[in-house]
């Protein structure tokens, strides 16, 4: 048996796009080889190259993350607060590349999706919501340029047992411009200031399960980082197929 891993998650740097309002990463050498070396003494034995750190500043929601409730409630734990055994499940990708930017993505369309691809939904299933903005993650298009779920779309998934869901996109609703025209405004992250669910934000490659037949049939890792009481946390998306 032979085992594939596909990586669902963005590269985190200093110049990449982030949602408006969200602090921009910094991520700086704090203290280079030859720099610890001298400063802990070790450079006058003949030792001039030891190990190097970097400094990094993060907020919760930059890059590949999946959101705490406390996102949307006051008095709930953060990413320590999810049960790891929602981390790990079984995956399936729906496609909703076809929809214009700005679409808002029903409980229809996502029943409709599933039909398509013959797969009924079990609880604790991961599902993944491909837009296709992934391919653009690293332009200013990237900010404006998806769908994203409503919120009737996020309670079937609720109603039908999933506990994680992502996206591909820089939110899991539409785009903020789309959601002042249609004066709708993150209804779909609203639904968890009522109801246990979390949702990934960020992702790419999800064009690479779909290109090899495996919308479904494939096992997801998706750990947060054990970060107590913010509001979000990195995670590193890895999809696992066993052949």
């Amino acid at each position: 048996m032979s085992r594939i891993l596909i990586d669902l998650s963005m590269p985190v740097h200093n110049d990449m796009v982030t949602f408006p309002r969200i602090v921009k990463p910094a991520l700086e050498m704090y203290e280079s080889w030859t720099e610890f070396a001298e400063r802990i003494g070790a450079a006058q034995y003949g030792v001039p190259w030891l190990t190097a750190s970097y400094s990094v500043t993060l907020s919760d929601h930059v890059g590949t993350h999946i959101d705490s409730l406390r996102h949307l409630r006051d008095d709930s734990p953060g990413p320590e607060g999810i049960p790891l055994d929602y981390c790990l499940s079984d995956g399936v990708v729906l496609d909703f590349s076809d929809k214009e930017f700005g679409y808002g993505i029903t409980a229809h369309d996502v029943e409709t999706a599933l039909l398509k691809i013959n797969y009924t939904l079990k609880p604790l299933d991961i599902v993944l919501i491909y837009t296709g903005a992934g391919h653009i993650n690293e332009t200013q298009d990237y900010v404006k340029n998806h769908c994203g779920m409503m919120a009737d779309a996020t309670l079937y998934l609720i109603d039908h047992g999933v506990k994680v869901m992502g996206i591909d996109a820089i939110t899991w609703d539409m785009p903020v411009w789309a959601m002042f025209e249609k004066k709708k405004f993150w209804e779909s992250h609203r639904v968890m200031m009522d109801h246990e669910y979390y949702h990934i934000e960020n992702m790419m490659n999800l064009e690479k399960l779909l290109e090899m037949g495996k919308p479904y049939g494939f096992q997801l890792s998706v750990f947060p980082i054990k970060w107590v009481g913010t509001t979000a946390s990195p995670i590193r998306a890895v999809a696992i197929i066993e052949n």
